[in-house]
């Protein structure tokens, strides 16, 4: 068989692999979005304790390996009576390394609202929740989209990592295919390929977004 025959035959199952990412994705960024969110606006309170804590919590977040993290929540949870799916626990894993990388940019974000603009809600007497909501949040938020878009790109590609826990993504499916067929070159080439096609265009998309809103800012 040709590599192109390969590829037609092979192709079904990857696709179940790719949906699987893509479904792993979307988990981590709606659980991991928020929190980033709630981490950032954490990190300003007034108290230190509370900052400090939220500090610590996001450098944890940051240098602890996606990997690692797989593997802690996958079977660290379980010895203290919590125990998930393979799925939910890579959910879960890629959702706090999400949330620990977002706040930060958010945090950047954040910062960037003009200080006249903040200036001008205290003179207005306006309430530090109704400055965030209608202020703050939503200049921070827009500044910081292209660069939670890229996360989004880092975070569907360290979904491969998920394979260590056996979740059948795209990756996983790769090389189960590639165990029963032997023709690992054909089938991790096409798996490349299809990370490829989301990656590109997703990159190329993100880069029109930062484009576009710089006109703005």
């Amino acid at each position: 068989m040709s590599l192109l025959d390969d590829w037609l035959a092979y192709s079904p199952d990857l696709l179940h692999g790719l949906r699987a990412s893509l479904q792993l994705v979307a988990g981590s960024l709606i659980i991991g979005m928020p929190l980033g969110l709630l981490l950032a606006l954490g990190s300003s309170a007034k108290s230190k304790v509370v900052r400090t804590t939220i500090i610590v919590v996001v450098e944890i977040g940051r240098g602890t390996p996606a990997l690692v993290m797989l593997q802690l929540v996958y079977f660290g949870l379980p010895t203290a009576g919590l125990t998930f799916t393979a799925f939910i626990s890579a959910t879960i894993a890629l959702a706090l390394t999400t949330g620990a990388y977002a706040s930060e940019i958010i945090r950047g974000g954040l910062q960037a609202v003009p200080d006249g603009e903040l200036e001008a809600a205290a003179a207005l007497n306006m309430s530090r929740l109704d400055t965030l909501r209608y202020i703050t949040i939503p200049q921070g938020m827009r500044v910081a989209i292209p660069s939670l878009m890229g996360l989004a790109i880092l975070v569907f590609q360290a979904t491969s990592l998920a394979y260590s826990i056996a979740v059948p993504e795209l990756l996983g499916a790769a090389y189960s295919l590639g165990s029963s067929t032997f023709q690992y070159l054909s089938v991790l080439s096409l798996a490349g390929l299809f990370y490829l096609v989301i990656t590109i265009p997703a990159s190329w998309l993100c880069e029109r977004v930062e484009r576009r809103l710089a006109r703005h800012l």
